[in-house]
């Protein structure tokens, strides 16, 4: 293994291998940290983690077991994977994983890009944007577990880790690979050990890989991938796929405005369930209801608790934030159980913390990489007989449920 990544999520981790299985490599997706050595053949290994919105310790403590294991496969470079919208909150846990990463590889300059502009998201001068929006104003401030509430991604990073952040900024950025290293050299001479890297094309993401050859530790969104494997000398290729026939569901857990336009495109052409979060909290609804609706209803089949964030708010401010999130994981987990064990064989996923839920809840060790859906979500082989889709919130199309179901099953 040449490549060790780290993802912070399930979504995020899959879109990471999508994009260096595009740019050439071998790449095999881990639900945690496996127990067992990686296949020979496997070029980048991606451990998904759920560790974005858990204790900054817990994470940096499952991270730091996921860089043991990675090590041990013979990496030669680390990648800590992150939201291109820098999902966390000034407690961390970006900043408290990059510093225990860093100091666990000696890495004493660290880019930090969690640029990715085929999704809209790019960084100039310190600063995220979504599109033509700070990321302050896309409708991340309202995040129910991450609110970001800050745009200056320096100053939020800042707040979360004791190393001192540093700044390569877009003209540097423009002026190629060597500008970008002489900037982070700069920044390192300067006592700057967490360097925030502006990109705003993929040429820019292209530069900084390139920057990036020989650093022990890279940390981002999964643009900033896009040139690593050329420094292991991979080319891009076609990646292959098998179609899985069979029966399909959709279940989405994610508020983003972004998955709330694709519910209601897919509501209004196929069968729709809606989950109340209070009903869930408060016993009226059952994994075992909704599964046997899925299974009876006809089409592509859609079970949703996407409501709007005021709404959650509301169940959050009743019964608390996190015992909220994970009665709703659970709930979503089991459905899935259930729904595969009544023959269900593609499974459609929005969400990261739904699709980490559902992935963990079906004891899915590995996922190989197969074609792009949408900018940043590929579809993943599970099983001999099962396939799936593990779409981030705010990713994809309007009418990315259908197009999934679509490539799953070729």
């Amino acid at each position: 293994m040449k490549l060790g990544c780290i993802g912070d999520d399930f979504t995020g981790s899959s879109d990471l291998a999508n994009t260096l299985a595009k740019q050439g490599m071998r790449v095999t997706q881990y639900s945690g940290t496996p127990s067992f050595d990686a296949a020979e053949t496997v070029d980048a290994g991606v451990v998904a983690l759920k560790s974005r919105s858990i204790d900054p310790k817990e994470a940096v403590a499952l991270s730091l077991e996921a860089l043991d294991w990675l090590k041990a496969q013979g990496c030669e470079q680390f990648f800590f994977k992150y939201c291109s919208t820098f999902d966390s909150t000034p407690a961390g846990n970006i900043g408290p994983v990059a510093e225990a990463l860093a100091n666990a590889v000696g890495a004493e300059k660290v880019i930090v890009c969690p640029a990715f502009p085929g999704t809209g998201r790019s960084i100039y001068q310190g600063h995220l944007f979504v599109k033509d929006c700070l990321l302050s104003e896309s409708g991340m401030e309202a995040h129910p577990l991450t609110p970001m509430t800050d745009p200056d991604i320096r100053r939020w990073l800042a707040r979360q880790t004791d190393l001192a952040v540093g700044h390569v900024a877009a003209a540097s950025v423009f002026g190629g690979a060597d500008a970008i290293r002489a900037a982070l050299d700069q920044e390192q001479s300067d006592g700057k050990r967490l360097i925030v890297v502006d990109a705003i094309r993929d040429e820019d993401l292209m530069a900084i890989g390139k920057a990036a050859h020989g650093l022990p530790l890279v940390t981002g969104g999964s643009g900033v991938a896009l040139g690593l494997p050329a420094n292991f000398g991979c080319k891009p290729s076609r990646v292959s796929w098998t179609a899985q026939q069979g029966r399909a569901v959709v279940l989405s857990g994610s508020c983003s405005s972004a998955t709330r336009r694709q519910v209601a495109v897919h509501r209004a052409r196929y069968p729709a369930f809606e989950i109340n979060a209070a009903d869930v909290m408060e016993g009226r609804l059952v994994p075992a209801d909704v599964s046997e609706w899925l299974l009876n209803a006809q089409g592509l089949p859609l079970v949703y608790s996407s409501a709007d964030p005021a709404e959650v708010a509301k169940v959050q401010e009743k019964h608390g934030r996190e015992r909220t999130a994970t009665a709703l994981e659970r709930f979503f987990a089991e459905t899935a159980r259930r729904a595969l064990n009544g023959g269900v064989t593609r499974i459609i996923t929005a969400g990261g913390e739904t699709s980490g839920a559902v992935v963990e809840g079906l004891g899915l060790e590995t996922l190989e990489i197969g074609p792009e859906i949408d900018p940043g979500v590929p579809a993943l082989r599970a099983g001999p007989d099962l396939v799936v889709a593990l779409k981030s919130g705010n990713f994809g199309a309007d009418d990315f449920f259908e197009k999934a179901d679509r490539v799953l099953q070729g």
